[in-house]
């Protein structure tokens, strides 16, 4: 089964806690602080590789999650580090969070993180100094990240055939190349894009993509639809195959050249050739009449069936192709941001006559520090005092005997 667009939930893994924890030595009655650090959680990454060709592996499979970081362990040992989750796609696919583009994956073993674990706590033996000798204070681990992402395959492939059904692509690209797509005297016999290799000798190669027909309306739904256009928009060189004995071969033309630009304009402006294929069954005189049509053009006259012209059109090809640019999808610099709460470093609001302290920061920080620990719960206090709570409690109209919550926490408020 051919898939080309699916999405999947990825979460990496939560940094691993730091510990608070002393020596205890045989006569050593107050050993000093050995607390170790959490381990990174893992991250989860995707990769290219040429060895998968569509998204079906994620049709039934759509959840993939890293593992988490150790905690650390007494004596400064430091948790284990969780391995990064590595996730294998197609080459060609592009990688999409929030409908932006994040990565192009179109090189065999580009990658591209899409779920940074979290970083591992630091233990307490980080925080001694000398006028805290005992520190009882030490980090959670960073929570990892989880977001649903978008990945849509775009084939990597030199030239496009395009036309309308049964104007022999299946047969051309047969004739061409390795591949062996099914062949029928019958419409849309191709259901699903086909790719096969031109070999030339000497090293001397490029890529065909059959594209499935498009007919009059494909735009709007009409038989296969354009589902399938997306795998030419990789391609440097566009060939329009028509069929020579059709009673409008211009025509034929122009209803696949509409249907692109209705797709998207740039297809319509890439170099293109006009290959008029089935030679064998139309007399000379026909042919040189309906080539003259094309005036302008680069036009080649084959017959897939008899293997006519092919030689030289896959040279042809391949010398248009070195001349037409390389086509590349840039990852997106633009930056999603909502303007709430949550997002500043700090806010208090008042609701039901009580203050409850928000924001970006003090969530950051109540999930950093172990707070059930005295020295860590001053250590709290003083980072958010440093971000003007006392200000911020004033403004919002705050007295003597309030309620003040911070997390799960509620203080009463004293001048």
């Amino acid at each position: 089964m051919f898939i080309d667009r699916t999405k999947i939930y990825v979460a990496s893994g939560h940094g691993g806690n730091g510990i608070v924890s002393f020596r205890r030595e045989k006569f050593v009655p107050k050993g000093g602080p050995d607390g170790g650090d959490g381990g990174n959680g893992g991250s989860v990454i995707i990769e290219a590789t040429s060895s998968m060709t569509t998204l079906a592996d994620f049709k039934h499979k759509k959840h993939f999650k890293a593992e988490a970081g150790e905690n650390g362990k007494a004596s400064n040992m430091s948790g284990k580090s969780a391995e990064d989750f590595v996730i294998y796609v197609p080459v060609g696919t592009m990688v999409k969070i929030d409908g932006v583009i994040v990565a192009d994956l179109n090189k065999p073993k580009k990658r591209v993180v899409v779920a940074r674990g979290g970083k591992g706590g630091r233990g307490n033996s980080h925080f001694a100094t000398s006028t805290r000798q005992v520190p009882t204070i030490a980090e959670n681990g960073e929570p990892g990240e989880e977001r649903w992402v978008e990945l849509e395959l775009k084939l990597l492939a030199d030239v496009g055939l395009v036309g309308l059904p049964n104007v022999g692509k299946s047969s051309l690209i047969s004739a061409m190349t390795n591949a062996h797509p099914k062949i029928a005297n019958y419409p849309f016999t191709t259901l699903a894009p086909v790719l096969g290799k031109v070999e030339l000798g000497f090293g001397k190669s490029y890529v065909l993509v059959d594209i499935p027909g498009l007919i009059e309306g494909a735009h709007e739904g009409v038989g296969l639809g354009i589902e399938f256009l997306r795998h030419v928009e990789r391609t440097r060189l566009i060939a329009h195959v028509i069929d020579l004995t059709s009673e409008n071969p211009v025509k034929d033309y122009k209803t696949v050249k509409e249907e692109m630009e209705q797709y998207e304009i740039s297809l319509a402006k890439r170099p293109e050739v006009i290959v008029l294929n089935k030679a064998d069954l139309i007399d000379k005189g026909k042919i040189t009449a309906i080539s003259n049509l094309f005036l302008g053009k680069r036009t080649f006259v084959v017959s897939a069936l008899t293997r006519m012209g092919i030689e030289a059109l896959k040279k042809a090809l391949q010398y248009e192709v070195q001349k037409a640019p390389e086509i590349e999808f840039q990852a997106s610099k633009e930056k999603q941001t909502k303007v709430i709460t949550k997002d500043v470093p700090i806010a208090v609001e008042k609701e039901n006559g009580t203050f409850v302290v928000k924001g970006k920061e003090v969530e950051r920080l109540l999930q950093k520090y172990q707070i059930s620990y005295p020295d860590a719960m001053k250590l709290f206090m003083k980072k958010i005092d440093a971000l003007g709570l006392e200000r911020l409690l004033q403004k919002a109209g705050i007295e003597e005997g309030d309620t003040v919550i911070i997390g799960d926490m509620e203080f009463e408020y004293r001048t």
